[in-house]
């Protein structure tokens, strides 16, 4: 499980960083791997770690699934509850056929009043709540960083300047190479790619409201 994925919550967003690193024993299969996932029609990204079958799998089936329960309810579920059924499904696998695969599952939705929130969840099923987390090899030198440097009520470019000491660490410690990272934001306005090097402000659909 060479990738890694990194999250954190600021004042109205949550942010999601992952490699695009796809590998097979030593072999560098593609660079452009995208392993931020957002549910369609919700203000909620997922992003995955771990074996590239399981990860790939497993994502699609819990958006499929999500997307699913919104058209027969014609409801989403809120971020807390999309993130309870992961855990679920991960522990329904667990003594089965596990899935090898770690997730961050972060979301801004109305229903808990466009509240931020950042779920840790491994693949032994386990999950907690957090301010900022990460998956992976990368994790072992980005925990600190967070831990100095996250603070609460950061905006959008604060926590860009956080994630991007986070990566750096990562190309510069870490052996396995990763040259490039692919970085998502959740809103109460939808979610949306941002440049990890540039300054970044709200939408301009969102700046007219």
């Amino acid at each position: 499980m060479g990738d890694t994925v990194i999250g954190l919550k600021g004042k109205d967003f949550t942010l999601l960083a992952a490699d695009t690193t796809a590998s097979f024993s030593i072999i560098l299969m593609k660079d452009t791997e995208d392993k931020i996932t957002a549910v369609p029609n919700q203000n909620i990204l997922i992003a995955a770690q771990g074996e590239q079958g399981d990860r790939v799998q497993f994502v699609e089936f819990i958006t499929k699934n999500l997307n699913l329960y919104r058209l027969r309810n014609d409801t989403n579920l809120s971020v807390k509850a999309s993130a309870h059924f992961v855990r679920q499904e991960l522990a329904k696998a667990l003594r089965s056929g596990p899935y090898q695969t770690n997730i961050m599952v972060g979301g801004v939705d109305d229903i808990e009043g466009a509240k931020p929130e950042l779920y840790y969840i491994d693949y032994l099923s386990s999950m907690q709540e957090v301010k900022y987390g990460a998956h992976g090899y990368g994790s072992y030198f980005t925990l600190s960083i967070l831990d100095k440097h996250y603070k609460d009520g950061m905006n959008l470019n604060e926590a860009l300047i956080v994630l991007r000491m986070c990566v750096a660490e990562i190309q510069k410690r870490l052996l396995l190479n990763t040259p490039s990272f692919i970085v998502k934001v959740v809103d109460k306005y939808g979610s949306r790619e941002v440049d990890l090097f540039s300054d970044q402000t709200l939408p301009a659909d969102a700046m007219q409201e």
